[in-house]
């Protein structure tokens, strides 16, 4: 890890200072995201990003040889009882974060954390050679992997078992016209709705999967509660929620969120709400 670690500083000089990546993109979304700060604020968030985005990259690779003891070393799980109880009670479980802290660690845990079958929403690469790799080591911990266009399918699948889904709530949806606008990090925001629709369809309970970064190479993710009775709520309501807890992990600790995305692609119409 100390070599790979040695490797992210170089990359990240490389990335950040010489051959510049989308670097216009990150400091244009952060503007954007906060308005209030300073140039030099701006400036030193982006800094941090780099840096964190280029460990993220080498802890990445590390994920295609890490063993299971050293992974539960540097990935803990705070409250993993939360997803016994409902085990025990025989709730199907969505598990929805975003593109923050170290996601990529927290898909290898899934399926070891608890006595669920782990299942997680995945979007293959163009690569093929890299979408190879990338879903051997996805799946090594018995992961399941499911394209998203096989999501329904999936849950029809796997309806006589006891699954904890995993969703990456911030991504930009390919249609807008079927996403959810609402205001996001001071910007009107296309957020995917997959996460409402199959709770509400399959009657999951939703859990926010918190990621905090401790030191380097050194993750926690604690369940916060979204949703326990997906049937009660108003439309848009489970998206608000978990869209709102991301809001406010990231303002928290902006560093740690994918801002090379370009989220903000989509402009509503003017009947969008």
């Amino acid at each position: 890890m100390q070599i790979l670690y040695g490797i992210s500083d170089i990359l990240f000089a490389m990335l950040y200072y010489v051959f510049p990546y989308r670097k216009k993109v990150v400091i244009s979304n952060l503007k954007n995201a906060f308005p209030n700060k300073s140039n030099q604020e701006i400036k030193t968030i982006s800094r941090q990003f780099y840096r964190h985005f280029c460990q993220i990259i080498v802890e990445s690779i590390k994920s295609f040889t890490i063993s299971n003891k050293e992974l539960f070393k540097r990935f803990k799980v705070t409250n993993i009882e939360i997803l016994n109880k409902y085990y025990e009670e025989k709730r199907n479980v969505i598990l929805v974060t975003g593109h923050y802290g170290n996601w990529e660690w927290a898909a290898l845990t899934l399926a070891l954390q608890s006595k669920y079958v782990g299942a997680g929403i995945f979007q293959p690469l163009k690569n093929k050679f890299f979408n190879r790799v990338l879903f051997q080591t996805r799946t090594k911990n018995g992961l399941i992997l499911i394209p998203p266009k096989e999501t329904a399918n999936y849950f029809e699948k796997l309806s006589n078992r006891l699954v904890a889904y995993g969703f990456i709530g911030d991504q930009s949806p390919s249609n807008p016209d079927k996403g959810y606008w609402l205001n996001f990090l001071n910007q009107p925001t296309n957020v995917l709705t997959g996460t409402e629709k199959y709770a509400k369809l399959y009657n999951c309970v939703v859990l926010f999967g918190k990621i905090e970064k401790i030191k380097r190479g050194y993750y926690q993710l604690t369940y916060l509660p979204v949703c326990n009775n997906p049937s009660l709520t108003t439309e848009g309501e489970i998206t608000e929620t978990h869209t709102r807890i991301l809001e406010n992990i990231i303002q928290e600790r902006p560093e740690l969120w994918l801002w090379t995305h370009r989220r903000w692609k989509h402009k509503p119409k003017k009947n969008d709400k």
